[in-house]
């Protein structure tokens, strides 16, 4: 396997659900691994590793921050979706912030693309680009 970059979310104690709903938003393949399953003695239901592979190429990955670990919110990272497919991006765009915060709506920029930014019900940040012909 080529070596690829792929965003990883930290969370206290919300990874399977977060996971779960960006599987709804994005299909794919979804495998959580609970720190229980990995032999640990504690944290026993929390998700020591997510990964969810898309049917579009995308790879998101996610775990609970274990107990005795400072948890530190999302707030430091962006995840940014691309490309020219403006029905997929659209419908992506409006399931993401459906729950979430609008900072940006999503509509034509002064560079000629569509552009949003929100923050999705779990506290990350998105930001959607559709590029124009």
């Amino acid at each position: 396997m080529p070596s690829r970059l792929n965003p990883y979310i930290s969370f206290d104690g919300t990874a399977r659900a977060a996971m779960e709903f960006y599987r709804e938003v994005f299909d794919g393949e979804l495998v959580l691994n609970t720190f229980g399953e990995a032999g640990a003695d504690h944290d026993q239901e929390k998700i020591m590793h997510g990964m969810l592979e898309t049917p579009s190429g995308f790879t998101l990955m996610g775990a609970d921050t274990p107990t005795g670990m400072e948890y530190k919110p999302g707030t430091n990272i962006s995840i940014s979706l691309s490309g020219d497919d403006a029905d997929e991006l659209r419908g992506y765009w409006e399931r993401l912030s459906a729950k979430g915060t609008v900072s940006v709506p999503l509509e034509k920029q002064m560079w000629g693309d569509e552009f949003g930014a929100c923050e999705d019900q779990f506290g990350i940040s998105w930001m959607v680009n559709i590029s124009q012909a």
